[in-house]
């Protein structure tokens, strides 16, 4: 796809539902009794892929134009499939669907595409195991996944990487633990699961980094709406900042505290971001308009990090364009994504013309440079797309990027969107 660099962006768009919420609302709707409709539901393929898992285990699941409608089974509801169950690109649906399957009185195997089977599943594995599940996976690491009936015991477990789909996992299995589960964060990673939880009547207690679960006797459904997805409208948030004369504004964002590391972040570079419309309930909802404005150079890196770790492709497009230089560091989580996202964004912004090194847990990028038109490759990973996706609309001359339809995982409009606000 040939991508040309772009006028002004100008005008009102709202983005996709956030991916993380979906996943999750879709999980615990199945293991709640009663309806649980989901409004501004996710129609991507991770998030589909949650679906047929969950259709696969006998949970009734109507997808409309509106919303998407989960007939709960309750929380000792599923059925054992009649094969395995298939995740396609999605890691956090294998990851935090080990958590529940951990705890089912069936046996049954996980696997997802060529990406899902080389992402590492062993900090997920051991865990559950001293919970006492039986899990086996390919060299104790790689799906596939197959797990076993087993009696899980509740635990105190402190994590070893501020990780929101391990914690899930863990507080997942949790649900049916003999007794109460505990998990101690390093630093917080974002809190969708525990806030879900306490909406469907779960007890659990969040005490700085510790999070104390204690084990249910039902879910009660619950009616969801799920907000536009932060780590969707980042790519917006950055293309407003980097493409002259823009102003646009991305309406009903989530920005609950865990996620909005990505707008602190291009605010310290001098991005002109305000927010907007403030809602609050389970999940904080805003207005975001962002308008174009000299950016500069930053450090990234610490407690800052989880809070942005989807975003930070993108935030490296940023600084290609700002003035001096911007140090990533301690984000090697990168390089377990979709794709070595650290190797990724440093190959494709060096054809750029861009002055960036690769470092063992992120990446120098000294700016201000002219930045060209290249032929991009995106590695069958959305958010590398959709990043230089945006490079491109600022770049010197055109660029081509291979693959564009990868953003259909997050973002199956986003060439669309683009397109409406003149890119």
């Amino acid at each position: 796809m040939q991508q040309k660099p772009s006028g002004p962006l100008r005008g009102c768009i709202t983005v996709p539902g956030d991916k993380s919420i979906s996943h999750r609302a879709v999980m615990l709707g199945a293991l709640a009794s009663g309806d649980t409709r989901i409004t501004g539901f996710l129609m991507g393929e991770d998030c589909l892929s949650t679906i047929d898992c969950f259709r696969k285990m006998g949970v009734e699941i109507e997808i409309n134009d509106t919303e998407v409608v989960v007939h709960g089974v309750g929380l000792h509801g599923l059925s054992e499939p009649e094969g395995p169950l298939y995740t396609g690109n999605s890691g956090t649906t294998t990851r935090l669907i080990c958590g529940i399957l951990a705890g089912q009185p069936f046996t049954v195997t996980v696997s997802g595409d060529a990406s899902i089977q080389k992402r590492p599943m062993g900090r997920v594995i051991g865990p559950l195991r001293e919970m006492g599940a039986r899990i086996h996976g390919r060299d104790d690491n790689f799906c596939p996944l197959t797990l076993y009936p087993s009696e899980l015991y509740g635990m105190e477990y402190t994590l070893p990487v501020a990780s929101a789909q391990l914690k899930s996992a863990i507080l997942l299995a949790g649900l049916y633990a003999e007794g109460q589960t505990t998990v101690i964060e390093p630093t917080p990673s974002r809190d969708h699961t525990e806030r879900m939880f306490r909406a469907l009547g779960v007890e659990i207690e969040t005490n700085g980094n510790v999070i104390t679960l204690d084990p249910p006797e039902d879910l009660h459904a619950i009616d969801i709406a799920v907000p536009g997805d932060i780590s969707s409208a980042a790519f917006f948030l950055a293309a407003g900042a980097i493409v002259p004369r823009s102003e646009l504004t991305i309406r009903n964002v989530g920005v609950n505290p865990t996620r909005t590391g990505v707008i602190d972040v291009l605010r310290a570079m001098g991005a002109d971001i305000t927010e907007s419309n403030h809602l609050d309930g389970a999940e904080p909802v805003c207005d975001l308009t962002v308008r174009h404005s000299a950016l500069h150079g930053t450090e990234i890196g610490g407690a800052i990090i989880p809070r942005l770790i989807d975003e930070l492709p993108v935030i490296a497009v940023a600084a290609a364009f700002a003035e001096g230089t911007t140090v990533i560091r301690d984000a090697a989580e990168l390089k377990v994504k979709e794709s070595n996202r650290i190797a990724a964004m440093v190959t494709e912004l060096a054809k750029a013309g861009v002055d960036i090194e690769e470092t063992a847990d992120g990446m120098i990028i000294r700016g201000g440079q002219t930045v060209h038109g290249a032929d991009f490759a995106t590695y069958g990973d959305h958010r590398i797309a959709m990043s230089l996706a945006v490079l491109a609309l600022a770049a010197d001359g055109a660029s081509r990027i291979a693959d564009p339809e990868v953003v259909s995982i997050s973002y199956p409009g986003f060439f669309d969107t683009l397109d409406r606000l003149g890119g």
